[in-house]
Order: C-alpha cells, then sequence, then structure tokens
C-alpha cells in the first residue's frame, strides 16, 4: 500500500501542506479511532478512570491554594476558581507537549507497518488531552458558581479560545514529534523547557501583577500567557477579552501551526526509515 505522505512529496511546501489538510477528512474515522484508543490507553487499569481528568486538577488546585495562602495571603475563598482557570489549560499544554515528542516514535510499529497520515498521531495526541480539559471545566464551573461566578454569555467565546488553543498546542505537537524522530534528546531538553515554561505562565499569579511594565511582551513571547489570561477573563473576571488581543492570540497560533505542518509533511516520508 503506498503512503499517502510520499505521494504528495514532491508539490511545494504549502500547496503540499493544504492537500494533506484536505485529505484528513478522508481518514476522520481513523483520527477518531486513534483518539478513543489514547483514552482508554491513559486509564487501562485505573480504578477511577476518566474521573482522574476532574481529580488531578482539583487537587493540584487544592495544593496551589495552600501554598498561596500561607505565602501571599491571597483570599482562600477566591483563589480556587483563579488557580484552576489556568491550571486547566496549563494541564492541556504541559501533557500535550510532553506526549507529543513521543507521538511519532512511541508509534513507529504504525508507520513501519500501515499507511495513513502521520500528522494523525500528534493531531490525535492533542484531541484526547483535549476532551480531558473539557471534563475538566465542569468542576471548574462548579467552583466558580460557588464564589458567585455564575455561567454568563462570555461562555459563546470558549469554543474560539479551544480552537486557538488546539492550533498553538497542534503545531507544538508536530514539530517536537518530527523533531524527536532525528534528535533524540529533544524528550530530555522538552522536559526541562516545560518545568521553566510553567512559571512562566501565568497559572497561579497574573501576568499584570508579576510585571505590569512588561506584560505586554509577556503576552506575545508566551502565547500560552495570552491564552491562560483569556480563560480566566471568561471564568474569572467574567470581562470580554480585547478584540486585538484575541486576533494577535489567534495569529501566533495560526503561524505556529502552519510552519510546524510544514515541517511535519515534508519529513513525514522519511519517519518509517529513521524509526
Amino acid at each position: 500500500m503506498s503512503d499517502p505522505s510520499a505521494r504528495l512529496a514532491a508539490v511545494p511546501p504549502l500547496r503540499d501542506a493544504a492537500l494533506h489538510l484536505l485529505a484528513l477528512w478522508r481518514y476522520r474515522e481513523l483520527l477518531r479511532n486513534f483518539v478513543v484508543r489514547d483514552l482508554k490507553a491513559r486509564y487501562k487499569s485505573s480504578v477511577l478512570g476518566f474521573f482522574w481528568s476532574l481529580a488531578n486538577p482539583l487537587l493540584m488546585m487544592v495544593v496551589y491554594t495552600v501554598v498561596a495562602n500561607a505565602l501571599w495571603q491571597r483570599d482562600y475563598r477566591d483563589f480556587p476558581a483563579f488557580v484552576l482557570s489556568g491550571l486547566l489549560a496549563w494541564n492541556w499544554c504541559a501533557a500535550t507537549t510532553a506526549g507529543g515528542v513521543r507521538s511519532v516514535t512511541g508509534s513507529a510499529h504504525l508507520i513501519k507497518k500501515v499507511a495513513f497520515p502521520r500528522q494523525l498521531l500528534p493531531i490525535s495526541l492533542v484531541a484526547s488531552n483535549g476532551v480531558n480539559f473539557l471534563l475538566a471545566l465542569i468542576p471548574l464551573l462548579a467552583i466558580a458558581a460557588l464564589t458567585g461566578r455564575w455561567p454568563t454569555p462570555l461562555l459563546l467565546l470558549l469554543p474560539v479560545v479551544l480552537v486557538i488553543q488546539f492550533l498553538l498546542l497542534t503545531g507544538i505537537a508536530m514539530f517536537l514529534g518530527a523533531l524527536n524522530v532525528y534528535f533524540r534528546d529533544t524528550e530530555q531538553i522538552v522536559d526541562v523547557l516545560v518545568t521553566a515554561w510553567f512559571f512562566l505562565t501565568p497559572v497561579f499569579y497574573s501576568v499584570e501583577d508579576l510585571s505590569p511594565r512588561y506584560a505586554r511582551l509577556i503576552y506575545i513571547v508566551n502565547p500560552m500567557a495570552s491564552i491562560v489570561s483569556t480563560y480566566r477573563l471568561i471564568f474569572y473576571d467574567q470581562a470580554p477579552p480585547d478584540v486585538f488581543f484575541v486576533l494577535r492570540m489567534a495569529s501566533q497560533a495560526i503561524v505556529v501551526f502552519v510552519v510546524a505542518y510544514v515541517f511535519f509533511i515534508r519529513r513525514a516520508p522519511d519517519f518509517a526509515e529513521e524509526l
């Protein structure tokens, strides 16, 4: 069976990327199967199953709340909704980044034996982690309501932010997944960088509190800072984000996605040989 990636290898990069994106529709059922496989593998032999998607961020929220209350004298009743609105978005990012590095090398047996668009591997990873993120929004909404923040029409903006984060994370997962095929040290480097990235992302603080003078620069340099802050505006502050802020955030995500997608599909025909 011929490899779809190999058949398109001679096409110019941008046109190649467009053709691959269109071809993905024909493999939507396979994508769904990959997502289901990832979810089943994650909770295999687990007593609580998918409830860990709810328990894990809640436990971390308690830890951060206790620490913040001790060190910063934050309002204990208010802080849980604040930190959870950022923590959930970060968890999606961290899980995707860590898993994205292994998304290709971890499926070497499939790549060597089965012909399918290789980009389905990182995309399915982002999607499965996105499902966990959506499940975890349930306790966030409940905790926000307990602190007097009932759902507002701003929730209509949620799909927009979801798509932006999905594009950003897919780009990151594809780039790292392809890079790890050729440079196996990528996984160790990413582990260190993700830890640093966490502290540079406003999960348990706000960018404005950290550095009002350089807030705009931080948002530009760190796309996840913009995404976390936008989720916090929707769920915690309940204030509409600036239109230009969202447009810039979307532009960054699209650029990352397009560059990574082109890089991935240009390298994909060589994966089987390298693995």
